[in-house]
């Protein structure tokens, strides 16, 4: 009998679970791949999601902190504003960010699909 040969009791090493995939932080966009989503969610009509995609991109929050966003958190009489700032749940501190045009315009686009109004 061989010394190191692998019997009923001693299995085996499977190979991890996780072998051959990236682990850790991944890639972010390229800007070829956001303006591909983009137009994706435009043919779709996915006014909801088409804004809350642009928002995240454009704020670079956490999803929990973008599914958490009110109206009133980018919104005032009616109009999206230019600018918005909200406080990230991880870390407590304010964010401020800049919304783009086109980001604006989905976001009015879906508020005004919905019936929402800037106060909820």
């Amino acid at each position: 009998m061989q010394p190191f040969a692998h019997s009923k009791t001693n299995p085996p090493p499977h190979a991890p679970w996780n072998k051959g995939r990236m682990t850790g932080q991944k890639p972010p966009l390229k800007p070829q791949e956001i303006w591909s989503i983009r137009t994706l969610l435009k043919i779709k009509g996915r006014t909801r999601d088409l804004a809350l995609f642009n928002l995240a991109i454009d704020s670079k929050l956490r999803a929990c902190d973008i599914v958490k966003l009110r109206t009133s958190d980018v919104m005032r009489s009616g109009a999206v504003m230019s600018r918005a700032s909200v406080i990230q749940q991880k870390t407590g501190m304010p964010v401020r960010f800049e919304i783009m045009e086109q980001t604006r315009e989905a976001v009015q686009q879906w508020v005004s699909r919905a019936g929402l109004t800037g106060d909820t």
